[in-house]
């Protein structure tokens, strides 16, 4: 005879406010807190009160939530697979977008620790460097960094990618790279997926820079408007465009055939 597992209350009371909270928000993103200072997590939740709520629990209690809502949300469970370490959710009725560049307003930077994970390709760049010649070349060259002396000091000859992302950052480059003033660590909260309308996206698409997202905005107004032009298809936006154009095109016939314009006239 099976015996049913015995569930605590506190989980199926953690299971009820979780799964109770997701329900009132449009929309509902997981970050990953393992490497969130206490400190720092209290002042972002005082500087985002009002505007996003963030509640952490196990992983194995949102899983559950996410996986009892997928009838009342649609798509809520694909973001089962984004939910690991010290897991939160963030939870808001504002544009995914705008929680995640306001989340990355309230970055800061931080020195590398052996053991920790590269977020990016961390990257030691070509240039001087404030050390004299010494072992710190040979150090340097340990890691895979090509330096010369130049004026007396150690010169780093070209630029050289010390850690790729997601790899693990060794005790002797973390050293380095605090040596070299080099903080390639972000303290603050990654957003890795956020649900909106059903709509699952994740962080390589939340992490756009605002201003690399305007300008391909720009951009992409820019293109659309010449393809029109180049087609001859008129709209409120480029009208003023193809009457510039159809009144050049026409003075310009006008001087080839001389011909009086009315221009011409008015000023004779």
């Amino acid at each position: 005879m099976k015996h049913k597992a015995h569930v605590s209350q506190y989980k199926k009371d953690e299971l009820t406010r979780v799964k109770s909270l997701l329900q009132k928000y449009k929309i509902i993103a997981i970050a990953d807190m393992t490497s969130m200072p206490s400190v720092q997590l209290q002042r972002l939740r005082s500087s985002l009160k009002g505007s996003v709520l963030i509640t952490m629990s196990k992983g194995s209690i949102i899983k559950i939530a996410l996986e009892d809502l997928k009838d009342k949300i649609k798509n809520i469970h694909e973001l089962e697979t984004y939910v690991s370490g010290m897991p939160a959710l963030l939870l808001t009725n504002e544009n995914p977008f705008k929680l995640s560049f306001a989340l990355k307003k309230n970055k800061s930077k931080a020195p590398a620790k052996g053991g920790q994970i590269a977020p990016n390709d961390i990257m030691v760049q070509a240039g001087p460097t404030p050390f004299p010649p010494g072992p710190i070349i040979g150090e340097l060259g340990q890691i895979g960094i090509k330096a010369t002396i130049t004026e007396g000091k150690v010169t780093i000859k070209e630029d050289c990618v010390v850690v790729k992302e997601g790899n693990v950052i060794s005790t002797q480059v973390a050293n380095l790279l605090t040596r070299l003033s080099i903080e390639p660590m972000e303290i603050g909260i990654n957003v890795l997926a956020a649900l909106e309308n059903g709509i699952v996206y994740g962080k390589d698409v939340l992490s756009v820079d605002e201003e690399d997202y305007k300008k391909n905005i720009v951009l992409a107004l820019n293109s659309a408007l010449n393809l029109a032009v180049k087609i001859g298809y008129t709209t409120k936006g480029n009208i003023k465009v193809f009457i510039t154009k159809a009144t050049r095109d026409s003075k310009a016939l006008a001087d080839s055939k001389n011909l009086l314009s009315i221009d011409d006239g008015k000023k004779n």
